[in-house]
């Protein structure tokens, strides 16, 4: 099917205002002039805003294409993973937020140097922008082929033109922009997979009937209890395994943190990480009704054999061109819809690079910098960035069945950092050695056993992989897409035995096992090598997970567990208002010439000796 002048003006509609919205924010306000303005919006963004960017961030075109051609090829189990979003999300409002907002820090790995020391920072850094870097173009480039595949939509165009306009608004606009074409593109994704239920449903008889049909055809799925990891899906792997795979992303990953510190307030932000669960909840059920609408449609208007998708995932692209194509505008609305995906995702990767690239490589080293270079600096690495996407685009079109394994590297490295997090967040006596050792077994782990299950899958019979496979595992919920779509319904294979069962576990268990490894490891090697003194960890940095845990233990066994580390009570409210009543500063001063790297809460490392700490700046 070829787009009309309609569905073309609809895309490009989508663009335009994209830009628009960058153009506004970079002539108005403080013109992006501040750090604090371009990386943090000021600190003075609602709930609201907050929370649809923090929904857009990870909902990638690649998610919207994915989690439909799960249910339409393995029914309605996936479903259970909305299961695991209500710990996912109260975890990190409960427990990295307070953290992280009252230490006032701009990048999430300025909380390891002062947890740790900068070369726990540096490694936590590193692998972060690796793990982004390998990501963008891959985000940017798959929808886009998906899309050349089935309409002919030109490929480069498209990913230029996408690139570049993500780029503009990204470099001009700063967070501010970003957080509100999220806004904007989150809206355009609801219509865009509204209106191809609802007409999907009405084309079929109603949504009442697509219901009964696909409980007919054994799509509609039970409640499976069997605690077997090493099945793909049950209950107990999909709202449990997926908790982890929610905290990887909503708890420590750079993209999302840096949307909880652009809030006004440390209560706007937690309560953006609530309202986050029932859009949440809803975007699972748009993608699941579309998946269940698509098996009724094709069973009763099947495509001619020349027409039907080479790969799942050009399912959908196949489903919503022969649905809408005698309704002109709707499939561009679709196409909006898909990329509106795929730039506040990619948008969100260059703001989250230029970020930590800025605060956690440059600015300590450069101390000398000024306000105004700082900023113009952030500028250019958020353009550099994009343009670096673009390049990682053409690459990835290079990579063949490489690509695969390209992104299964993005999705390994998510539990390796949520581990790095908690190890200094839960456990006052882990030290930096076993920080950093810690962080690389678990890299270890992750990739030993994600390239091992996938070299497993790609040499399966007739190249079809084995059901619980992870042929594209990616991050949140790209996580839960990718390694659960690109996959064709196969006979049951026989069971493995040795490595190869090891490889077999399933996929939303790997964040779980990764950070598992690298606490356990982390806590090993730290006391092997001398547990860090209770004199010289930050009550700040920490969050007394166990003694909350064991709150009927007897006071004197809940302070052993703290490690002898003491913990003021002080509620967010409380906080929010001494922080406004003492002045405390939205920007993080870096230490100058006449400085000394000595400053409680501004993110670097202290000096030695006891520390002092103001009662305004104290967490808990």
């Amino acid at each position: 099917m070829e787009f009309t002048v309609i569905d073309y003006s609809i895309f490009a509609l989508l663009l335009l205002l994209s830009s628009a919205i960058g153009l506004f924010y970079a002539l108005s306000g403080d013109r992006q002039r501040t750090m604090q303005e371009f990386l943090l919006a000021n600190r003075s963004m609602g709930f609201l805003p907050v929370t649809l960017s923090l929904l857009a961030t990870f909902q990638s075109a690649v998610a919207i294409l994915g989690a439909p051609a799960e249910i339409y090829h393995f029914g309605t189990e996936y479903w259970f993973l909305g299961c695991s979003y209500f710990l996912g999300l109260l975890i990190p409002a409960h427990i990295f937020i307070p953290v992280f907002y009252r230490l006032r820090i701009t990048s999430a790995y300025e909380y390891l140097e002062l947890r740790f020391n900068k070369t726990v920072r540096i490694f936590g850094t590193i692998t972060f922008i690796f793990q982004m870097v390998i990501y963008m173009g891959v985000v940017l480039y798959a929808p886009a082929l998906a899309l050349n595949a089935v309409t002919g939509f030109d490929l480069w165009s498209a990913v230029l033109t996408m690139g570049l306009v993500c780029t503009l608004y990204t470099t001009l606009g700063g967070l501010k922009a970003v957080i509100w074409t999220d806004v904007f593109q989150t809206l355009v994704m609801f219509a865009g997979q509204l209106a191809v239920i609802v007409v999907g449903a009405q084309r079929v008889g109603g949504m009442a009937r697509v219901w009964h049909l696909a409980e007919q055809e054994g799509k509609i799925s039970g409640i499976d209890l069997n605690p077997d990891p090493f099945e793909r899906h049950t209950f107990w792997t999909l709202a449990v395994g997926g908790v982890f795979m929610m905290l990887s992303l909503y708890g420590v990953n750079q993209a999302q943190v840096q949307r909880y510190l652009s809030s006004r307030s440390e209560r706007e932000a937690r309560l953006s990480c609530y309202a986050v669960f029932p859009c949440q909840q809803i975007v699972l059920c748009l993608s699941c009704l579309t998946g269940l609408v698509m098996f009724v449609y094709d069973r009763e208007h099947t495509l001619a054999a020349g027409n039907r998708p080479k790969s799942s995932d050009q399912l959908v692209l196949y489903f919503v061109m022969d649905v809408l194509k005698d309704l002109p505008g709707l499939p561009g609305l679709f196409v909006a819809c898909l990329f509106s995906g795929c730039l506040s995702t990619i948008s969100s990767a260059f703001n989250s690079l230029a970020t930590v690239t800025m605060e956690d490589l440059v600015r300590p080293h450069c101390p000398r910098l000024s306000e105004a270079q700082a900023t113009l600096l952030s500028k250019l690495l958020a353009l550099g960035y994009g343009l670096l996407c673009l390049g990682m685009a053409y690459v990835s079109s290079m990579l063949g069945p490489v690509l695969q394994a390209a992104i299964s590297i993005f999705g390994m490295v998510g539990g390796p950092l949520l581990g790095l997090f908690c190890l200094g967040m839960f456990f006052p006596c882990a030290n930096p050695t076993g920080a950093v050792v810690g962080l690389l077994a678990g890299l270890a782990m992750a990739f030993w056993v994600g390239i091992g299950s996938l070299m497993r899958s790609m040499g399966a019979a007739a190249g079809t992989p084995p059901p619980n496979s992870t042929m594209l595992p990616t991050m949140g919920n790209l996580t839960t897409v990718l390694a659960t779509t690109l996959l064709a319904p196969t006979e049951a294979p026989k069971s493995p035995t040795g490595l190869q069962k090891f490889y077999s576990l399933s996929y939303m268990w790997y964040s779980a096992h990764n950070s598992t490894t690298v606490i356990v490891v982390g806590l090993l090697v730290s006391l092997l090598t001398g547990p860090t003194p209770a004199a010289s960890v930050d009550p700040r940095t920490i969050y007394p997970v166990l003694p909350h845990l064991l709150c009927c233990l007897p006071q004197k066994y809940r302070q052993k567990l703290c490690c002898g580390v003491g913990f003021p009570d002080q509620n967010a409210d409380t906080v929010d208002a001494v922080l406004k009543t003492n002045g405390v500063p939205n920007g993080l001063p870096h230490p100058g010439p006449g400085q000394q790297e000595q400053e409680e809460g501004q993110g670097y490392i202290r000096a030695a000796g006891a520390p002092a700490y103001a009662v305004q700046e104290t967490s808990f």
